[in-house]
C-alpha cells in the first residue's frame, strides 16, 4: 500500500448515497475512478461547474476530472518548464504528447511544444492557457494521459514495481477468456486509448474514408470518430432500418470501418452482428466491437468481429481504482494481418507498471464475479420490469434478445448493467435517485452497485440531441455489484415508492 492509499469502506453494506457523502471517492482509495454525487441537484451542479459542488470533490472519473495527484504534477511541470502563461499536461511517451499538440493545432490553430521530464520520460506538453479547453478535450477523448499512480510515482521519486510479468499474465488471461492467443491482445492505459489507437490505425490505412458508428454508443466513442479523424456516419438506432441505411451508404461511399457496442451503453441494445459482419466482409473493412458490457465471460464477439475492444477498468478488475483497456485482433479474421501491421505501426505499451500489477491481481476472480453479478442483475431486472411505476427497463434480456443470445456463451448471462425510465420521469426520477440507498457516481462494472443519471452526466450539453436519438434525459443507469439480490430489490423498491410521494 502506497503512502496515499486508504483502507476501503465496505460499500456493499454501507454505500455512499447521502447528501453529506458528496465528493467522497468511490471506492475509498486515493486512486478511485468514481466520486459520490448523491443527489440529482448535485449532478446538475457538477455539470454547471458550481464551486459549491466542485470544491467538495476529492476525485472523479480520471478522463473527465483531473486527479489531485495529476494536478500536482502538472503544477510542478508548469513551474519547471512553462514559459509565461503556459499550462502543462503530461503524457507517458513523446508520440502521445505530440498527438495532444496535433489536436490543439487542429482545434484551435495554436501551437505548443513538448519537453521531457527526464531522459526516459514522461513528456510534458506545454501549451497556451487559451488552449486549455482543447487540451482537456484531447486528454478526455484520447485516454492517453498518465495515470494517477504514475503521477504519484514521479512526485515521490519512486520507481514502478516492474509490470511486464503482470502484463503477460493479463494478456494470457484475456486470451483464454475470449479465445485468442496472448500475442493478439494489446494492452492500453484505458479503454478509450484502446479505441483511439484502433481508430488511428484504421484511419491511417484508409485516410480518405469516414467510419460508421452503428447504434448509440458511449459518448467518447462517437467523439473520437467525429473529432479526431475524418468524421463518422452515425446511425443511432442500430436497428433493421439503420442496417438498410448502412447498406445504401456503403454502396454509395467507401467507408473505413464499422464500430458498434455489444450491448450498447446506456440502452443495452445489441446490434445484428451477423449482418454487420457480412457487410464488413463485402466492403473489406473491419468490424470493431466494444464488448465491455457483455464481457468475455458472457459473449463471444470474436466469432464475427475483426477487433474486440474492452475497458478493463470495468468488470475485468471490479475494484474501481485502476484504468486499463485492451484491443484483441481476431486471429481468424481475413483482415488480421493487415490490422496487426497497422496497429503495430503505432502501438506503444503505455500501461504503467503499477497499474498493470493491480490489473493482474484484481482480475484473478473475474469470471466468478461476472457470473454472480449476472444472476443478481437478472433477478433485479425481472423485479423492475414488473414494478408499476417503471415505464421501461433497458437490459439485454428485454432489448434485442435474439441478437444478444446469438453470441451469448453457453454459460453466459445478460451482464450487470441496466437502465430504467420511470413513469412521469421529470417528476419521479429525481425523487427516486435521491432516495436510492446505493453508491452514486460515474463508472460501472465495480464490485459494489453504482447508480447515476447517465444522460445528464454524459450528455448534459446535448440533451435535446440525445433525446432525438431515443435516450431520455431522465434515464437512470444502475451497475449491479456483489450485494445479495433481495437486498438490492428492497433498496430499489423503497426508492421507487419514495418517488411517488
Amino acid at each position: 500500500m502506497t503512502s496515499t492509499e486508504k483502507k476501503s469502506r465496505d460499500l456493499l453494506r454501507h454505500p455512499l448515497w447521502r447528501p453529506e457523502d458528496l465528493g467522497q471517492p468511490l471506492p475509498q482509495s486515493v486512486h478511485a475512478n468514481s466520486v459520490c454525487l448523491p443527489t440529482w441537484a448535485d449532478v446538475i451542479a457538477y455539470e454547471e461547474a458550481d464551486p459549491l459542488v466542485l470544491d467538495r470533490l476529492q476525485t472523479g472519473y480520471p478522463r473527465f476530472f483531473l486527479h489531485p495527484l495529476t494536478e500536482r504534477l502538472f503544477e510542478a511541470c508548469r513551474r519547471r518548464f512553462a514559459r509565461g502563461d503556459e499550462l502543462c499536461h503530461v503524457y507517458p511517451s513523446r508520440a502521445s504528447a505530440e498527438r495532444s499538440l496535433q489536436s490543439l493545432q487542429r482545434w484551435t490553430g495554436q501551437a505548443g511544444r513538448v519537453a521531457a521530464w527526464s531522459d526516459a520520460g514522461p513528456f510534458v506538453v506545454c501549451f497556451p492557457r487559451t488552449a486549455d479547453e482543447a487540451a482537456r478535450k484531447h486528454w478526455r477523448h484520447s485516454g492517453e494521459g498518465i495515470s494517477s499512480r504514475q503521477a504519484e510515482s514521479l512526485l515521490e521519486v519512486r520507481p514502478a514495481r516492474g509490470g511486464q510479468a503482470a502484463k503477460q499474465t493479463v494478456r494470457r488471461r484475456i486470451g483464454q477468456c475470449i479465445g485468442a492467443p496472448a500475442d493478439s491482445v494489446y494492452l492500453f492505459s484505458s479503454g478509450m486509448s484502446a479505441l483511439y489507437a484502433v481508430h488511428r490505425a484504421i484511419s491511417q490505412r484508409r485516410p480518405d474514408r469516414m467510419s460508421v458508428q452503428f447504434g448509440f454508443p458511449y459518448v467518447d466513442t462517437l467523439k473520437i470518430q467525429q473529432d479526431m479523424g475524418l468524421g463518422a456516419h452515425f446511425l443511432p438506432n442500430g436497428d433493421e432500418a439503420d442496417l438498410r441505411r448502412l447498406c445504401e451508404l456503403a454502396d454509395a461511399e467507401p467507408i473505413s470501418a464499422i464500430f458498434c457496442e455489444f450491448p450498447s451503453n446506456p440502452l443495452l441494445v445489441s446490434p445484428d452482428l451477423a449482418a454487420l459482419s457480412k457487410l464488413a466482409r463485402q466492403q473489406r473493412v473491419p468490424l470493431v466491437v466494444d464488448e465491455t458490457l457483455g464481457t468475455y465471460v458472457n459473449t463471444d464477439v470474436l466469432r464475427v468481429a475483426d477487433i474486440a475492444i474492452t475497458s478493463l477498468t470495468k468488470y475485468f478488475t471490479g475494484v474501481g481504482d485502476v484504468l486499463a483497456g485492451a484491443a484483441i485482433i481476431n486471429p481468424h479474421s481475413s483482415l488480421a494481418e493487415h490490422l496487426r501491421e497497422a496497429l503495430d505501426g503505432t502501438y506503444e505499451d503505455l500501461l504503467w507498471d503499477d497499474d498493470a500489477a493491480l490489473l493482474a491481481q484484481y482480475s484473478a476472480d473475474f469470471p466468478d464475479r461476472v457470473r454472480r453479478i449476472n444472476r443478481t442483475a437478472e433477478q433485479v431486472c425481472d423485479f423492475c420490469r414488473s414494478h408499476p411505476v417503471i415505464a421501461e427497463v433497458y437490459y439485454p434480456k428485454f432489448q434485442t434478445q435474439v441478437n444478444y443470445n446469438a453470441y451469448r456463451r453457453p454459460e453466459g448471462g445478460y451482464g450487470g448493467l441496466f437502465s430504467i425510465l420511470l413513469k412521469d420521469a421529470a417528476r419521479t426520477a429525481p425523487r427516486f435517485f435521491d432516495a436510492l440507498r446505493l453508491c452514486k457516481g460515474p463508472n460501472l462494472g465495480v464490485n459494489f452497485s453504482l447508480c447515476c443519471p447517465f444522460t445528464l452526466l454524459a450528455h448534459y450539453r446535448e440533451l435535446d440531441f440525445v433525446e432525438r436519438c431515443g435516450v431520455s434525459r431522465y434515464l437512470v443507469r444502475v451497475s449491479v455489484g456483489l450485494e445479495e439480490p433481495q437486498d438490492l430489490i428492497a433498496r430499489l423498491d423503497q426508492a421507487l415508492r419514495a418517488s411517488q410521494e
